[in-house]
This record gives C-alpha cells, sequence and structure tokens, in this order.
C-alpha cells in the first residue's frame, strides 16, 4: 500500500493550469545551467551496481531524463482524483462529461470524445464496420492562420472566445474507421500523433464538424487514446495542449491510458445500466394499463411515478375493469418491494384480478380469492389491495380492502373525505376475511385511490400523509370547484417531494362520477311465461318512442323478443330487462340459468337455432356475461346523431 502525502498548501498546489504544467511538464527540459555567481553545477551522479551504462537498450527506450520523487507523487494523485471524478458518472453522458472535467485543464486544454456507432451493448457481438462519430467536445483553442502540418515546428495560441464544452450535435459526421487509425484502437494503447501513420485519421477526428479546430498541434502536442470495454472498442478520446505548454512525454501516454481505461470501464457500466434500465422500464409498462378504459358514467385518470432514477421498478400497479350493466371496478394495489421479482409478482396479481372481476363477484369474494391464488404462488412477498365497484346507474359504490391506506373522495363542493373501510389483511397472510362496504357515490365526487407512496415518507407517517393529501385536494378544490381531473392529479403528486426525495413509488388512480340518469334507463322484472316475449316487445316500443328512437323499433323488437324467448325456456326465476341509451342503444336481459347460449348455424330443415344469428346479424355488438346468480345476454346499436347520451366535461 503507498500512502500519498497530503497535498501541499499555497501555488504550488496542482489544481490549475499552471500548477498542472509544473507537475505534468516533460521530462525532457534540463536544469538550467548556473549564472554567473550561482553554484557550480552539480556533477553528475556516480552509477551504481546494477545501473545499465549509456546506450544500453533499456536507456534507449526513454528519451527523457527520470523524474524525481515529487513529480512522480503529483502524478499518482492526480490519477487517484481523476479516476475518482470518472467513476461518478452514471450514464454515459455523465461519464464523458466527468472525463473532460478531469483531463482539461489539469492535464491537456481542450478534448474530443468520438463513440462507436451503434455502441455495443454488454458482450454482445458489434455488427458492421468501425464507425465512429463525435459525441463530447472539451474547450479548443484557436489554431493559427498558417498552420504546420502534424509532427513539423508550429504554434497554437491561447484561445481568446473558447467554444462551449457540451455534447455534438446528433446530425455531426460519423466516419467509417480503417487501416492504421482502426488498428491503434483496436490495440487499445494510446498513441503521439507525431506517427505519420496516425495524423491523417487524427486530423479527420479533428475536423471541425467535430468541434475540433479543423488542423493538428505540432509536435507531441495531441494524443489519441482509444476507449477499449472489455471486448470492443467504444470510442477514442483526442486530449490537445496548447504551444504555451509543454509537450507531452512518454509518462503522459501512460496517464492517457488510465484515464482512458477507466472512461471505458465507466461506458461498459452506462451502457449496461441504461440496458438494464430500459428492460426495467419496458417490464413496468407492460405491467401497468397502456390506456384507462372510457366506461360511460365515469371519468378516469392516472399517475405512475417510480420512486428514484436507480429504482425504476416496483410493485405498485392500478387497474380500471368494464363490468356488467355500465360498472366499472377499480383497482389499486402495492406489492413489497422494488425489484424484478416484485414487478413480476405484481403482474400475476393484476391478471387474478381481472380474472376474478370478470366473474362479477363482490369486492371482498375477489380479495379472497385473490388471498387464495397468493399462497398457491408460494411467495414470499405480501401485497396490499383496494377493490372497489362503481355503478353509474344506482350511483353506488362498493369497497373492500386487504391492509391498503383508505381512499379519499373529493365531494363535489370541494370537501375532502377520508372513506371508512374496514383496512384487513395484507394479501398472502392467508386465512383471513374481508368486509365490503357499500355507500352512495354523488354524482360530481371524486375518488382517489392511491398507494403509500403518495402519504408516507421517512418524515410522515401514513395518517399524518392522508390527512395532508385530503386538505391537499380542499385546497386545489378551492382554486377550481370542480378540479378538471388531469390538474387534480398532477396538483396530487406534484405535493410530493422529487424522486431523490421519495422513498417509495407512486401509483394513483383518480375517478369522477357522472353517472347515468335515471331517465336515460328503463328496467322490469318478467315472469317466465309463453307471454313474456310478447310484454317484452310492447315495453321496448313505449320506451323507445318515449326516447325518439322510432328508427330503432323493428329490430330492436325483434331481437328483444329472440333473446326473451330464449330466456324464457331456461329460467326457473324471474327474467330481468334492461334498456340504457347511453352513447349506444343498450339491451340487457338476465336469468338465472348458468348456461351461456352460443350461436348455431341452423340447417333448411331446422324449425329452430336462428334467433342468436339474428341478434349477430341485427346488432352492432353483442355477448353473454356468466354471474354469480346466472347470465346476462346483451346487445348494442348505435344511436342516431342528437339521441345520445351527453357526457358532461370536466
Amino acid at each position: 500500500m503507498i500512502a500519498h502525502p497530503p497535498p501541499p498548501e499555497g501555488p504550488d498546489h496542482l489544481t490549475g493550469r499552471a500548477q498542472g504544467k509544473a507537475a505534468l511538464r516533460g521530462r525532457g527540459q534540463q536544469p538550467p545551467a548556473a549564472g554567473p555567481g550561482g553554484p557550480p553545477p552539480q556533477p553528475p551522479p556516480q552509477r551504481g551496481r546494477g545501473t545499465p551504462p549509456p546506450g544500453t537498450p533499456a536507456e534507449r527506450t526513454r528519451d527523457e531524463t527520470p523524474y524525481g520523487p515529487e513529480p512522480q507523487t503529483d502524478r499518482l494523485r492526480y490519477l487517484d482524483t481523476a479516476t475518482r471524478q470518472i467513476a461518478r458518472g452514471m450514464d454515459l453522458d455523465e461519464t464523458l462529461r466527468e472525463l473532460c472535467r478531469a483531463a482539461v485543464p489539469d492535464f491537456a486544454d481542450a478534448a474530443v470524445i468520438h463513440l462507436r456507432d451503434p455502441l455495443p451493448a454488454g458482450d454482445d457481438d458489434s455488427p458492421g464496420p468501425l464507425v465512429l462519430r463525435p459525441h463530447t467536445t472539451g474547450p479548443i483553442g484557436a489554431v493559427d492562420p498558417d498552420p504546420a502540418p502534424c509532427g513539423t515546428p508550429g504554434v497554437i495560441t491561447a484561445a481568446t472566445g473558447l467554444p462551449p464544452s457540451g455534447p455534438v450535435p446528433p446530425d455531426a459526421t460519423r466516419r467509417t474507421i480503417s487501416g492504421g487509425l482502426a488498428d491503434l484502437l483496436n490495440g487499445g494503447r494510446p498513441a503521439f500523433c507525431d506517427n505519420p501513420a496516425v495524423a491523417a485519421a487524427a486530423a479527420e477526428l479533428l475536423g471541425p464538424d467535430a468541434g475540433g479546430p479543423g488542423t493538428l498541434p505540432p509536435g507531441r502536442r495531441l494524443i489519441i487514446a482509444p476507449l477499449r470495454g472489455r471486448r470492443h472498442v467504444l470510442g477514442a478520446a483526442v486530449l490537445v495542449r496548447h504551444a504555451d505548454r509543454p509537450a507531452f512525454t512518454g509518462d503522459d501516454l501512460l496517464v492517457a491510458s488510465q484515464l482512458a481505461t477507466h472512461t471505458a470501464l465507466g461506458m461498459n457500466k452506462a451502457v449496461l445500466y441504461g440496458r438494464e434500465a430500459s428492460v426495467a422500464d419496458a417490464l413496468q409498462r407492460t405491467m401497468l394499463p397502456s390506456s384507462l378504459p372510457e366506461p360511460m358514467g365515469v371519468r378516469l385518470a392516472s399517475r405512475y411515478l417510480p420512486s428514484s432514477k436507480t429504482a425504476r421498478i416496483g410493485g405498485d400497479w392500478y387497474d380500471a375493469i368494464p363490468l356488467p350493466g355500465n360498472r366499472v371496478a377499480l383497482v389499486i394495489g402495492d406489492v413489497m418491494g422494488h425489484s424484478m421479482t416484485s414487478a413480476a409478482i405484481m403482474g400475476q396479481l393484476r391478471t387474478t384480478v381481472q380474472t376474478l372481476a370478470g366473474l362479477d363477484l363482490t369486492p371482498d369474494e375477489v380479495l379472497h380469492h385473490l388471498d387464495e391464488q397468493a399462497e398457491r404462488l408460494g411467495s414470499q412477498h405480501m401485497a396490499t389491495c383496494l377493490y372497489a365497484i362503481y355503478d353509474p346507474i344506482a350511483h353506488r359504490l362498493q369497497v373492500a380492502n386487504a391492509g391498503h391506506p383508505p381512499p379519499v373522495l373529493l365531494h363535489p363542493e370541494g370537501r375532502g373525505e377520508v372513506l371508512r373501510v374496514p383496512p384487513g389483511a395484507p394479501i398472502g397472510v392467508g386465512g383471513v376475511g374481508f368486509e365490503t362496504v357499500e355507500m352512495y357515490a354523488p354524482t360530481g365526487a371524486t375518488l382517489l385511490l392511491y398507494t403509500d407512496g403518495l402519504v408516507e415518507s421517512r418524515d410522515t407517517d401514513v395518517w399524518t400523509g392522508v390527512e395532508l393529501l385530503r386538505d391537499r385536494l380542499h385546497a386545489t378544490a378551492l382554486v377550481l370547484t370542480p378540479p378538471p381531473l388531469e390538474l387534480l392529479c398532477d396538483a396530487v403528486v406534484g405535493g410530493v417531494g422529487p424522486g431523490s426525495e421519495r422513498d417509495d413509488d407512486i401509483a394513483l388512480l383518480a375517478a369522477r362520477f357522472h353517472g347515468i340518469p335515471s331517465y336515460n334507463v328503463a328496467y322490469w322484472f318478467l315472469e317466465p311465461e309463453a307471454q313474456t316475449p310478447g310484454r317484452a316487445r310492447r315495453l321496448t316500443r313505449r320506451t323507445l318512442q318515449r326516447w325518439r328512437l322510432e328508427s330503432l323499433l323493428e329490430p330492436t323488437e325483434l331481437m328483444v323478443s329472440e333473446v326473451v324467448t330464449n330466456a324464457v325456456r331456461y329460467a326457473s326465476r324471474p327474467l330481468s330487462l334492461r334498456l340504457l341509451r347511453t352513447d349506444v342503444l343498450r339491451c340487457e336481459v338476465g336469468d338465472d340459468s348458468p348456461f351461456v347460449p352460443r350461436m348455431l348455424h341452423a340447417r333448411p330443415g331446422d324449425e329452430g337455432g336462428r334467433g342468436l344469428f339474428l341478434v349477430n346479424q341485427l346488432a352492432q355488438r353483442w355477448g353473454a356475461t356468466r354471474l354469480s346468480t346466472g347470465k346476462v345476454v346483451w346487445f348494442e346499436q348505435q344511436l342516431p346523431k342528437g339521441r345520445r347520451m351527453e357526457i358532461p366535461d370536466d
């Protein structure tokens, strides 16, 4: 272990351009001879045992005199600081910016970074030729109007107005690399520009479209350092010194090699992290709804915020599921943890909830079966879940809770209310019961379902956060009543700190209840008798005339007669007939038989089997839904313009 002495105080400390030149000066400069009256020059040291004589191969490989202990210590101290600075970068751009900051001005006066296009990801093979494009440019000085070619005497003046450093525009010129420069980059060792084989390629890398001066500095004032990862060339770093600074030396190649090596390792890390983050984002997007449904009588909006840039995936989810009878199920849940496993379990639970919702179960039954499924999965991860069903016709709301934060209802007049729902045990505990609470859902009210990341933090407990959320909703409603749904969601999540201050991800589902007016609904219970189809036709004709839908009388009567006739054949209890006028005309016939009818293809001699075939031909859509109490057969028809139910604006 090498112990580095503390950096010296005062003007000799390696912090700026002048100090960098003092500490990283070229080794070819000899100490000045003593002037008149000064001390006589010291004789050369005696060569000890084991020291090679002058002219031996060991000495011919170095064209400079040995360094003393202080410059070498300064180099080690500089490399230690620079590599730490480069290692701080989390993404590709940040890593390359740290390289420029570490190199300029302590080691070089300018830096130009070229990246491979496309950039290899991990250990995957990169197809095609080696193509470089300019990416990042550090400050570069102005070039003398009459420059000399690389390797011959010339001057680069100090910049009077340096261009701003930063990324190069994406439309910068891309170059296919071959020949000597390709061999240099594949070899992984930095080189000076005084090599004629490298000079021509270096001139292209420092072209004006790359942010460079367009010409090369003379002598050893330019280093090309390959950025090579574990298996592939990732790019190249070009480091330049001005004429008022000592040229690079052989030891400076070692410094440049270390800078390039640590940068390439950081780039590898950044590329792999970016790929993993992209996979996590894609997984999270597929686990959450790509879009929310648009059921009649309710408007929906949602938000999802990851906990931070380093934890982009979690177990929070939300869903809105259309149910028979124009109802909608509102679901929100939270699987504990922030990992791929949590997201995978969340996806399984969300799929299970969607399946259970299709069975038209009550909220407590849905949570009961979800708890059983979680036990069958054998996962050690527990989850919380809140399941609600909104009926826009009855203006009722059913809610059951499994250990989730309580929902908040914003009333039309702007008052916030925390709904009293029995919390229940989290999903995965097993052997516990859940309770459904039913309440009135006022028209114009807004229901907010959320995860604990919205109300809980290191400094705030859940119940304090819920009260703060209610106050925030009330304050928003004071400004605008009722507040637009999207604006309300922005105000709710906007009150939470940025990702660096959040402890958990946030899911939010907001539902504004508009309901379906009673004058757009007609409902009857009919006995399963032979006269029932005729009575159903008369009720349908009377209702359509009241709604001024005479153009739909004949096809609707025919389809109602066929569906009711089929229900009378199998029902043992009174059946239901309901007509709804929303954006479409919907007819629903329910009975207590669990057998769902299927459309048959009747032969020419058959007397029956054509009822559903007629429905399929006349209706815009039709279907059958199995319920816990039987089934519902429904069909829909397009309404004429001017006869549709108008949807209130937010």
